[in-house]
C-alpha cells in the first residue's frame, strides 16, 4: 500500500476516534460511515480500521503512556484532536510495529499540522519524541 493511501486512512482513523469521543455511535459504525463517505476500500479500509481498533483495544495502556510524557497536561486537558493524534500515533509505535517509529512521528506530524492548532504538531513532536527516546535507552 502506496505512503498516500497509508495516509488516507490514518485519516479516517484519526477523524472516528475525534467523532467517536462526542458521538452515540460505536466507533465502529462511525468507521463504516466514514470510510462509505471518503470511498476508501479494500486494504486502505482495512488498515484504517487495524488502527481503530487497535487504539479502542488498547486505549488504558495508550493513555497511561500519554499521561507519563506530558506530565505538564492532563490528559482531558489536552485537545481533543491533539490526544488522539498521540493515541494513533503510540499505537503505531508501541503496539502495531509495521512502520517504522520515524515514519509514525512523521505521519503524525503531518495530520497536527492539518487538523491541529498551531501549536499542535510542536507538542506531538515533543511527546512522541521522548517515547522513543526512552524506548530507545530500554532497547540498548
Amino acid at each position: 500500500m502506496s505512503a498516500g493511501l497509508r495516509h488516507q486512512a490514518r485519516i479516517a482513523a484519526l477523524q472516528t476516534l475525534f467523532e467517536s469521543e462526542f458521538a452515540a455511535n460505536s466507533p465502529n459504525c462511525i468507521l463504516i460511515r466514514t470510510l462509505q463517505e471518503k470511498e476508501i476500500k479494500g486494504d486502505t479500509a482495512s488498515f484504517a480500521s487495524e488502527l481503530v481498533c487497535g487504539v479502542i483495544d488498547n486505549k488504558q495502556f495508550i493513555d497511561d503512556t500519554i499521561k507519563r510524557f506530558a506530565t505538564a497536561f492532563p490528559i482531558e486537558q489536552i485537545a481533543t484532536m491533539d490526544r488522539n493524534i498521540l493515541r494513533l500515533a503510540l499505537f503505531e509505535i508501541l503496539l502495531h510495529n509495521k512502520v517504522p517509529p520515524k515514519v509514525a512521528i512523521n505521519e503524525a506530524v503531518e495530520l497536527a499540522k492539518q487538523f491541529g492548532s498551531e501549536k499542535s504538531a510542536k507538542f506531538v513532536n515533543g511527546v512522541l519524541g521522548s517515547v522513543i527516546a526512552e524506548k530507545q535507552q530500554r532497547n540498548k
